[in-house]
């Protein structure tokens, strides 16, 4: 009795579940082009190169920060010889 009860639970539960799912076609169906379609798409197609030929070649990143930084990489200061001081019996806490 107690298997079928889980049984009845696990179909209510898993049924609003299923219900949300969406119905996704993965292969939708091709879709062949008319001559005129595909003579619109050969004149946008033309149409597109040319503008990408019309913009100018891009010139070198601007840096704003470039007059700020050195290009000489950051290299390590040696250490010097500290003297050590006296204590004067003070604890600082």
């Amino acid at each position: 009795m107690k298997l079928l009860r889980g049984v009845a639970l696990s179909v209510l539960l898993a049924g609003p579940a299923y219900a949300q799912m969406p119905n996704v076609n993965l292969m939708p169906e091709v879709q062949h082009k008319s001559p005129e379609e595909k003579a619109q798409d050969a004149i946008r197609d033309k149409a597109y190169r040319e503008s990408l030929r019309k913009i100018p070649d891009a010139k070198a990143p601007s840096d704003p920060w470039g007059d700020v930084r050195s290009n000489e990489p950051a290299t390590a200061k040696p250490k010097t010889a500290t003297t050590k001081s006296k204590k004067t019996g003070q604890a600082a806490n």
